[in-house]
């Protein structure tokens, strides 16, 4: 006899006054979250340095610290999606910085995605056209389309280009490479170029460039020269969300170190228009302020995410009820107040835990048929 039942009915969450389960199963958070119930002390520490960024221009940088599940991720992912509406910045998210700083590089430009570097270089045509042409091109689609309409000749603006980008950046192969984006023949290798995946010798030579992409230095090579050509097309900062810092820990002491003294070099080469924020677990960290001081003093802030209290706990639920419904309601209406204490105590104040035993719990209510969570079903749930 078959006892699964499997079925793709939707459960009815209307017992308990809800359109749907607003819980994640297993709470990975969204890339771009619709909720955030951090601590205010921590949203403040990332306020003021994004704050700081785009008032004074000066690089300002922060580590997150807590423990599995206590929300660092969640907390970069949703401060990237609020810098990121902003159209004078740009925002890079790496989850974790792999193996060096090149690859950290490569997962940045990933996220900022090959059609968002091309708009870039349409961006830098567009200036230098305003500067040498009677065009008055004001951004990349317009650039784009004077290009199209043959208004504009790619062959006038490129030497140009090429040459000012170089002293801008001070590195005439990304220079060759951005101008490269635009161009059909070539543009994937530019765009594999920048993304330092390597191209054959050949596909350099067609586009003059002469060096590859490699290690880490030219890494930061690389970044540093896109960052001054953003802020010389007038935006205000690049912000550079790294995620699970930790994992540095599990290279070998070299290559530890050569990551950590990468970053110090990007810091050091930008001291205007740069933010990085880190996510990293407290002990770790601790490692890092011991044995690398080089690198965590240029770091400037770390702020700690703790475990919830039960006032945090009640505003996080009632921030995901309230995606369940347009009606009013009240945590009290679905959790009793000892069912919150039970969830606090089994999550032990963790998050990610917390979250989950909140979705399992509605679930599991709505299959006994009762109209609000109580005891018994918490320890159903938890054990």
């Amino acid at each position: 006899m078959n006892k699964f039942k499997i079925t793709d009915e939707p459960r009815d969450y209307s017992p308990l006054g809800l359109e749907e389960n607003p819980f994640p199963y297993s709470p990975v958070p969204a890339d771009e979250p619709e909720v955030y119930c951090g601590q205010d002390h921590v949203a403040d520490a990332v306020s003021d340095t994004v704050s700081t960024v785009l008032s004074t221009g000066k690089s300002k940088h922060l580590v997150i610290t807590g423990k599995y599940g206590n929300g660092k991720s969640h907390t970069l992912k949703y401060a990237r999606s609020l810098v990121s509406d902003r159209n004078d910045v740009v925002v890079g998210y790496v989850a974790q910085p792999g193996e060096g700083f090149l690859d950290i590089y490569h997962e940045f430009i990933y996220d900022l995605g090959f059609d968002q570097i091309q708009e870039f270089a349409y961006e830098f045509l567009a200036q230098v056209a305003r500067d040498t042409t009677d065009s008055n091109p004001i951004g990349a689609a317009a650039m784009r389309s004077l290009l199209d309409d043959g208004e504009v000749l790619l062959s006038e603006l490129v030497p140009t280009a090429v040459q000012r980008l170089s002293d801008v950046t001070k590195f005439a192969d990304f220079a060759r490479a951005i101008v490269h984006m635009v161009y059909e023949d070539t543009n994937l290798y530019a765009w594999q170029w920048l993304t330092s995946e390597g191209i054959r010798y050949e596909q350099r030579k067609e586009m003059e460039i002469h060096s590859a992409l490699d290690d880490d230095t030219m890494g930061v090579r690389a970044f540093t020269s896109l960052k001054n050509m953003l802020l010389g097309l007038g935006y205000k900062g690049i912000f550079m969300f790294v995620d699970e810092f930790e994992s540095v820990a599990r290279l070998s002491p070299k290559e530890e170190q050569a990551t950590l003294n990468s970053i110090r070099h990007l810091m050091d080469q930008n001291s205007f228009g740069l933010s990085m924020m880190f996510g990293c677990a407290p002990e770790v960290w601790q490692d890092v302020m011991s044995e690398y001081h080089a690198f965590s003093e240029r770091i400037g802030r770390e702020v700690v995410l703790r475990p919830l209290t039960e006032e945090n706990l009640e505003n996080l639920i009632a921030s995901y009820l309230k995606l369940a419904t347009d009606r009013p309601v009240e945590v009290s209406d679905i959790f009793t107040e000892e069912t919150l204490s039970l969830i606090l105590q089994s999550s032990q104040g963790n998050i990610r835990q917390a979250l989950s035993v909140c979705g399992y719990s509605l679930d599991e209510a709505i299959n006994r048929d009762k109209n609000i969570v109580k005891k018994p079903i918490i320890e159903e749930v938890v054990n």
